[in-house]
């Protein structure tokens, strides 16, 4: 018989070497980074979104929850029988339940009503523990009550690691690492970003990236109204995700050039008109975009190139901004039927 040469043993089950597809064993291993929509044809303006929702936590989180859990680790504060916890009102929780299942930590999210429900029993799916405050803080508000009692379950026990999110500098250093560089690959020529700012941990990744390596780029944070973040007065918000009741920790107002603030309910408007486009997204990027589309109008900035962040999609919001009896009863009955750009925009 002829010799065939070696035997040759196939690997049952293992994918061609060859193939280009992600195979992950730990749910932050992926990550969508490089898609982003076109919203010339709903807005009338040149302005691509940056999208941040396509990963197992949904949203931009994600990324700064395994910075932040890694560097934790290599540092030896967590440690096989920890228990992670935070304060969050809803995404960051998300991710670090995510993280934490997958190496098999505890995680406690300590968070307050305005979280939708649907967050909430994802977290608990994923075999968190959630804790909802229900009491504001008389100076500080939800967020005041919430930080309170994340130091309290801190004190009485010892396993408990709280990264805190809202002065970990590896927050920021996520996005100065990751988000930054991927918009400047895609964009070279970019004239402006627009970006949420919630502990604006995105923010200040982004900004300082910009400033450090592209200094010509434009910093435009977006804050809802009544956030206290930039030294306007505080109001009801009602929307989880932007804003602070508090200044941020993180926030160096050096790295930002102007900071545009939104209504929510020009916020919700947004996020109705992307919806009737196909794209469902969730509030915080109803008012990013709402912010950018009034910034462009306002600066009749036909030949600029403008991106903006997307934090996260719109399922979880299907029980609120996309609820019409959830919507009229906080923010009236003409805010559906409403233009969703704002006056400024419309006037130009």
């Amino acid at each position: 018989m002829p010799d065939d040469g070696p035997a040759r043993t196939k690997r049952v089950g293992i994918p061609n070497e060859g193939a280009i597809m992600p195979i992950i064993s730990l749910p932050q291993e992926f990550n969508q980074d490089d898609l982003y929509v076109d919203l010339r044809p709903i807005l009338g303006r040149a302005l691509y979104l940056k999208c941040e929702g396509f990963n197992f936590a949904g949203s931009v989180k994600l990324k700064a929850a395994n910075e932040m859990v890694t560097a934790a680790e290599r540092s030896g504060v967590l440690r096989p029988g920890s228990v992670l916890v935070e304060s969050s009102s809803g995404n960051l929780g998300v991710a670090l339940s995510i993280i934490a299942a997958g190496k098999g930590y505890g995680f406690r999210c300590v968070t307050d009503s305005r979280c939708n429900l649907a967050t909430r029993l994802l977290m608990e799916a994923l075999g968190a523990e959630v804790v909802v405050i229900t009491e504001p803080d008389p100076e500080h508000g939800y967020l005041g009550a919430r930080l309170n009692h994340v130091r309290d379950l801190c004190a009485s026990d010892k396993r408990f690691v709280w990264l805190n999110q809202y002065t970990n500098q590896n927050a920021w250093k996520a996005h100065h690492r990751t988000t930054g560089p991927a918009i400047a690959r895609q964009f070279p020529d970019l004239d402006v970003l627009f970006v949420g700012a919630g502990t604006t941990g995105t923010l200040m990744g982004c900004a300082r990236y910009f400033k450090d390596n592209h200094p010509s780029v434009r910093i435009v944070a977006i804050d809802p109204v009544g956030s206290v973040s930039f030294g306007t007065p505080a109001a009801r918000r009602m929307l989880p995700g932007l804003g602070m009741n508090v200044r941020p920790p993180l926030l160096d107002e050096d790295y930002v050039d102007e900071v545009v603030h939104v209504a929510e309910a020009d916020a919700i408007r947004t996020c109705h008109l992307l919806a009737r486009r196909g794209f469902l997204f969730g509030g915080s990027t109803g008012t990013v975009v709402s912010g950018a589309a009034s910034w462009l109008a306002r600066n009749d900035a036909r030949d600029l190139t403008a991106v903006a962040i997307s934090p996260d999609l719109g399922e979880r919001y299907l029980d609120t901004i996309y609820q019409s009896n959830w919507v009229r009863d906080l923010y009236g009955d003409d805010v559906l039927g409403a233009d969703p750009l704002s006056t400024d925009a419309r006037a130009a």
